[in-house]
């Protein structure tokens, strides 16, 4: 009898272990991947779509722990997807728990972790017109960790030989390197995507992601995202993510088993857009043009994002919000914001600004009509007219980027060339609901670098950056101009695109470092330096109104200003010294007598005229 126990004891622990070790092997043959992989409690939206995938995993029912509400279930085509919506309304951090049954019965269980938020993380601060962004492409900025250049599970390994390869920049080269963009004057750090690309080549610029809830491993690791956002944090630095909605690699995991024939905007052969993105506005354009337009592919290596469908909507909607609670960032940029549909793209803007009210986000909206940007910003009257409101707090100024890269080389000049631009230009901000909050810029990751289009003409990059810093909007740097790098566009992107001097062991110099700079990158630097380090403290060029003259003789005039301080600022765009007679700008002048220029602290006399030297600009504080 004792032995026929025992014996019975034996065969039950043996069933039991049998069914832990085929309950295991279930869920890990079942649950592939599960998106978002976590979530947080106290959302202001309390729905929470979580995609699972997996083998036929569309044929369970499912349940939740802790009565939460399941809201809905959908399903595809595709049984590998499960798209499973709840309510976390009161919910508290803690862990649930999915049954995914058949027939009642409980085939295996997937743990599922809503975390604590931030405090006020929903009211966090964002990038506005008092700080200096600083765009960094990080392949190319410093190799902080040579060891993860390639990685066995990624395609493309680092060849620093290639111009267009991978050369190892990561994001411990940024956090290294912290200090010299904080010493630089810049607040904000605007990186190229940081999330996987597993492109055969090209994969670099990360345009293409493959996984978009997981950092390159070329560039780091999740945590360490979340490590640079957290040391620059401490050094009062904001971070900003490039956020693509238009499109993802052609190598993403979904592209080997498509959720749904819709996922993707796809034609009976592939059709790639025509760019041509006034046909969006166009009130005369045809549809077939409409519709390349926004569902033709970018390129053939980046499938073309179908927002119309609900599930693609939820699905990047969350993905952003999540991006902004795990790595605590401070606002996005949006890759070829316009290439999607603008119904879509209106209320993903605002689903993000509704759970964080002062998140700011800037749309690449690559036209150069003013009307056409200001379409595309939150409020516009443009917009209204079509009844349209973006919700997409900014913009980048291309009409101006395209002004300072020819109105600078042109000494001489003529009723619309020299610095009549900018005057255009600004004339027509009343275009724009909001003008303090516009990304201003001469050049960026996909332009001409300036110094190569000024011929490394210092005084020409001096005037650009004088420019930037007292404008209306916010000012974005491009990395390396700062110390006199350039890029001829024509020859390929890799050269505009080239690594920093000093982000890689044996560099010949290091330009990080004031000791390692040669003496012409000094110039750049220190003037560049002393520039964003005094625009900092100065209100009236963050958020004060503007007056300017219109320009006479290749000189143009204007004036930032607050009820408390006036700031003056001079351009002589021509090849020799000029005089500019004061008396024509009392109206700003006012009882001021002298101002003082920011950069050389030298005190001009503001009652009669002011003499300019061949291509210089002054800022005058008035006193």
């Amino acid at each position: 009898m004792k032995n026929c126990k025992t014996h019975l004891e034996k065969h039950n622990l043996y069933k039991l272990i049998l069914f832990i070790l085929l309950f295991s092997t279930s869920a890990k043959a079942q649950i592939q991947k599960t998106e978002p992989p976590f979530w947080y409690a106290g959302m202001k939206n309390p729905e929470l779509q979580i995609m699972f995938y997996g083998k036929d995993i569309s044929q369970y029912e499912t349940s939740v722990s802790n009565n939460v509400v399941i809201k809905s279930v959908e399903k595809t085509e595709n049984p590998n997807y499960l798209f499973v919506t709840i309510d976390t309304q009161n919910l508290k951090a803690s862990d649930l728990v999915f049954y995914f049954k058949i027939k009642n019965k409980v085939a295996f269980t997937q743990k599922y972790t809503l975390k604590e938020r931030r405090a006020n993380s929903a009211d966090r601060k964002s990038y506005d017109a008092s700080d200096v962004m600083y765009l960094i492409m990080p392949d190319r900025f410093a190799n902080g960790n040579p060891k993860n250049d390639s990685n066995a599970a990624l395609t493309e390994k680092g060849n620093r030989q290639d111009p267009s390869g991978r050369h190892g920049g990561d994001i411990e080269g940024i956090i290294k390197n912290l200090d010299y963009i904080s010493s630089l004057g810049a607040t904000t750090i605007w990186n190229t995507p940081l999330c996987e690309d597993n492109d055969k080549q090209h994969s670099y610029h990360t345009y293409a992601q493959s996984d978009v809830y997981k950092i390159d491993p070329r560039y780091g690791t999740n945590e360490d995202y979340v490590r640079l956002s957290t040391e620059m944090h401490k050094k009062n630095m904001k971070l900003v993510m490039d956020y693509v909605t238009n499109h993802w690699g052609i190598t993403h995991w979904m592209m080997k088993d498509i959720p749904t024939k819709t996922w993707f905007n796809q034609f009976e052969t592939f059709t790639q857009t025509h760019h041509r993105r006034e046909v969006i506005t166009d009130i005369h354009a045809s549809k077939i043009d409409q519709e390349v337009c926004i569902d033709g592919w970018f390129v053939p290596s980046m499938p073309d994002l179908n927002l119309r469908n609900p599930l693609v909507a939820k699905y990047l909607t969350q993905n952003a919000i999540w991006w902004i609670e795990y790595a605590n960032l401070d606002g996005f940029r949006v890759d070829t914001y316009n290439y999607s549909d603008q119904t879509a793209m209106a209320n993903w803007a605002k689903a993000v600004t509704n759970e964080y009210p002062n998140f700011n986000i800037v749309g690449e909206i690559w036209m150069h009509n003013q009307a056409n940007l200001a379409y595309w910003q939150k409020d516009s009257k443009i917009g209204a007219i079509e009844n349209y409101n973006s919700n997409l707090p900014s913009v980048m100024d291309f009409t101006l980027q395209s002004q300072i890269s020819s109105a600078f080389n042109e000494n001489e000049p003529s009723w619309d060339n020299g610095l009549i631009k900018f005057y255009n230009n600004f004339a027509m901000d009343y275009l724009y609901p909001n003008t303090n909050n516009i990304l201003v810029f001469a050049e960026n990751h996909d332009t001409d670098r300036i110094n190569h289009n000024f011929k490394y003409d210092l005084a020409k990059y001096k005037l650009t950056m004088t420019l930037l810093a007292t404008i209306r909007g916010i000012p974005q740097v491009y990395y390396g101009s700062e110390i006199g790098m350039g890029g001829d566009k024509s020859k390929g992107d890799a050269d505009i695109r080239q690594d920093f001097p000093g982000g890689w062991t044996g560099d010949k110099n290091n330009a990080f470092t004031k000791e390692g700079r040669t003496a012409e990158q000094a110039k750049y630097f220190d003037f560049t330096s002393k520039l964003f380090n005094w625009r900092k403290s100065n209100e009236a060029v963050h958020f004060g109104k503007m007056t300017h003259y219109i320009p006479e003789n290749n000189t143009y005039v204007y004036f930032r200003y607050t009820d408390a301080k006036t700031v003056m600022v001079v351009f002589n765009n021509n090849a020799k010294e000029q005089v500019v007679k004061t008396n024509r700008f009392k109206e700003n002048i006012k009882n001021f007598k002298t101002g003082k220029d920011v950069i050389t602290g030298k005190t001009f006399d503001l009652t009669s005229e002011i003499t300019l030297e061949p291509k210089s600009a002054l800022i005058l504080e008035l006193e």
